[in-house]
């Protein structure tokens, strides 16, 4: 309990008192009076009282919580109080300013993409943040105080952790997440004290593996056409004289075709390539869909040169918001894959429909058909369901993936409804933002 503090007039009184003591207690020993020294013992017990209650004061507000204002004391003893209230409130400022520092250090911590997890010196889990739970599998709220070995038992991760070489990083697979990569980092810190840094690098995992796929699919793409290409001009070069006319004008023929069906798989690659990388989209026109559909009507009819019954079915006109050129090219693959992939005497239908929920082209045949378990991956570059019939037909295994990333541009979406032997429907989902009613 804080000592009632001294009043103004308890100080006012006291004063006076001493100094009237202390004055006699001089003229008393002045004259040799055994009074005075009565005086001097009466002046150093006040004192001596005095000193007590304010140490009594300084001692109970030392104990109450910071920031609890200074006893109202006047004289030396005030200043005293004074100092250390001012003091005190210098803490308690430092005190505030670190500890909204280290809020705002924890929240940029729970909000890193990267998982941290604080180890202690026997490798106990000081703290962690949220990625870090996932990351791992872990939860705050029972795994705090735990060693880190215990929880996360894999082999490399206990012996890289244990090895206290931490110059590289550790590449790990998740044991409950097979398909989640991580590249775990140690970083040692404030003596023996480790940090644990985390990072999801799956998807870059993926990306690696099908970097490493399409340069191999591109390298293979183009070595059967330059090896055709080759063997025949060797041949030629080799036995000109020998060869009638139309054998020269046969193989020339067939060379021809190979370095277009090159060319071709070039182009593809850098349309797909720009669609991939981001490419500013082109300005919107305004795109007649009729006349678009129309035109990839007469192509296929072209393609087909009379082997298909093709059909053309318009419901609706209206304008498509988008890149001509780009709608252009995603309506013809799908109209050209139909006449690769539908056998002699097939039928083949195109059709545009537009209404009030959007716009749809659709490419319709009865053609080989694809197996369902197929259709997830058809989007996928040099995808293919026969490669060796793909590479009949003309195919790149471009087409479809170029398709996908126009639709997706166009705020579109690709369905994919086919049986195998009974035929396929390839159609281009428009938004209503996309499409304009006549």
């Amino acid at each position: 309990m804080i000592q009632r503090p001294l009043t103004y007039v308890t100080l006012g009184v006291a004063i006076p008192v001493v100094a009237v003591v202390a004055l006699a207690a001089l003229a008393g020993l002045y004259r040799g009076s055994d009074a005075a020294l009565a005086l001097i013992f009466v002046g150093f017990v006040g004192v001596a009282i005095m000193l007590a209650r304010n140490l009594r004061l300084l001692v109970a507000w030392a104990r109450q919580p910071i920031g609890t204002p200074a006893p109202q004391v006047e004289g030396l003893w005030g200043s005293v109080f004074a100092e250390i209230g001012h003091r005190f409130q210098r803490e308690c400022e430092v005190k505030e300013r670190l500890s909204a520092e280290l809020g705002r250090f924890q929240q940029a911590a729970m909000a890193m993409p990267d998982g941290v997890i604080y180890l202690a010196e026997d490798d106990a889990i000081e703290w962690m943040n949220p990625m870090a739970e996932q990351h791992f599998d872990l939860d705050r709220r029972k795994d705090l105080r735990t060693p880190l070995p215990n929880l996360i038992r894999q082999p490399e991760f206990i012996a890289y952790l244990a090895a206290r070489d931490y110059a590289e990083p550790l590449v790990m697979r998740s044991l409950r997440r097979r398909d989640r990569t991580l590249q775990v980092q140690l970083i040692v810190f404030a003596g023996n004290r480790r940090m644990v840094l985390s990072r999801d690098i799956s998807q870059l995992e993926r990306l690696e593996n099908m970097r490493r796929d399409f340069v191999a699919n591109v390298s293979h793409e183009l070595r059967t056409p330059l090896t055709v290409v080759g063997g025949f001009l060797e041949t030629l070069i080799d036995g000109l004289d020998d060869f009638p006319r139309a054998d020269v004008i046969t193989y020339l023929t067939l060379a021809s075709e190979q370095s277009t069906r090159m060319q071709r798989l070039i182009e593809e690659l850098l349309t797909l390539s720009a669609l991939e990388t981001g490419a500013p989209a082109q300005v919107d026109e305004t795109v007649d869909a009729a006349a678009l559909v129309e035109e990839a009507f007469r192509d296929t009819e072209l393609l087909s040169a009379g082997r298909h019954e093709v059909s053309l079915v318009l419901e609706g006109g209206g304008v498509l918001l988008g890149s001509h050129k780009e709608l252009h090219s995603a309506f013809s693959n799908l109209a050209s894959n139909a006449v690769r992939y539908t056998p002699a005497g097939g039928h083949i239908e195109i059709g545009w429909r537009a209404d009030e929920q959007g716009g749809e082209y659709w490419v319709r045949d009865d053609g080989i058909g694809i197996d369902p378990a197929h259709i997830p991956r058809l989007t996928e570059r040099f995808y293919r369901v026969d490669r060796g019939r793909s590479r009949e037909t003309g195919g790149t295994g471009l087409g479809l993936a170029i398709v996908k990333h126009i639709v997706t541009r166009h705020q579109g979406e690709l369905r994919v409804e086919s049986q195998l032997g009974e035929g396929s429907r390839f159609a281009m989902r428009f938004p209503p933002a996309r499409v304009r009613l006549d």
